[in-house]
């Protein structure tokens, strides 16, 4: 599972509110039997440039708590608007040398380094995307050799797709790849908004590029909607097929449909199944039953 962002839904002791807890975490590692939590760490409205100090320290103890429960950690640099990820370079190297240089030794650490480049604010190019993997990439192998790194791709990571319509995007990557060791690219997709014709690139890119879909929904792009389980289950027969390791968005409860818990359940803090809404309880049972 994948949190929602951290200024709203992060971390705080049982029965503050907040989504990410010890009882939350507990649910997680042994309900679900999940494996992983991305922990997306948003870097503008109202996330890490707004008290770096302080969002580095939520990322540390989620790490920590989630160390504790074996499960392993993708630390997201949850940048979105502007969707050049070359603005908040400067940023990323403070906060990546950091977690770095701390958690480095460990196993359970994966770098996700660049959540969705987009040309909202302005065309983003592969070249540019691929100039700040590799401005940041060294930043984070002068403490960690050899974690997994995960590198994002324009269009909302879709490797261009979303922004140009060309299906064979992928190749601008393959042609000129992150030059860096132990990289994956990321994917990303909302099953209701996306189809056969997003599922068609992304089965061409996994013949050639080592893929980890970071973030999916079972319904629109907004995270909002309509769920759409057919289409989502032919997204996941497909990462199967292609061994795609995935995370859900999201694990709080948010107002949203793609938010897994009913709204109350974080201030509650009770985190039974019966407290998920259609998409959580659809969710889980994927985790579950893999």
């Amino acid at each position: 599972m994948s949190t929602h962002g951290i200024q709203w839904y992060g971390w705080g002791e049982n029965g503050s509110g907040k989504c990410v807890s010890p009882a939350s975490l507990d649910a997680l590692a042994n309900d679900f039997k999940a494996d992983h939590l991305r922990i997306s760490m948003y870097i503008q409205e109202g996330g890490y440039e707004t008290d770096p100090a302080g969002f580095t320290a939520q990322v540390d103890k989620i790490i920590d708590e989630v160390t504790k429960r074996g499960m392993y950690a993708i630390v997201d640099w949850h940048q979105l608007n502007p969707g050049n990820p070359n603005y908040n370079l400067d940023r990323a190297k403070t906060f990546f040398t950091h977690i770095a240089q701390k958690y480095g030794n460990q196993k359970n650490i994966l770098y996700d380094i660049a959540n969705e480049p987009n040309s909202e604010g302005g065309p983003v190019t592969w070249a540019m995307v691929r100039q700040y993997h590799e401005a940041l990439i060294p930043v984070i192998r002068a403490y960690d050799p050899d974690a997994v790194i995960l590198v994002g791709t324009p269009g909302w990571d879709t490797f261009g797709y979303s922004d140009s319509g060309n299906a064979t995007g992928y190749m601008e990557v393959v042609n000129n790849p992150v030059r860096a060791d132990n990289i994956m690219y990321t994917f990303h997709f909302y099953a209701a908004s996306h189809k056969d014709n997003y599922r068609n690139v992304l089965s061409a890119a996994a013949d050639v590029l080592p893929i980890f879909v970071t973030e999916f929904g079972t319904q629109q792009a907004s995270g909002d909607g309509a769920n759409d389980f057919t289409s989502s289950q032919q997204w996941l027969d497909l990462l199967a097929q292609k061994q795609i390791s995935w995370a859900n968005w999201n694990y709080s409860d948010d107002f949203r449909t793609g938010a897994a818990w009913k709204s109350g359940t974080c201030s509650g803090g009770n985190f039974a199944a019966s407290n998920l809404k259609e998409a959580g309880a659809w969710v889980r049972n994927k985790i579950r039953t893999r």
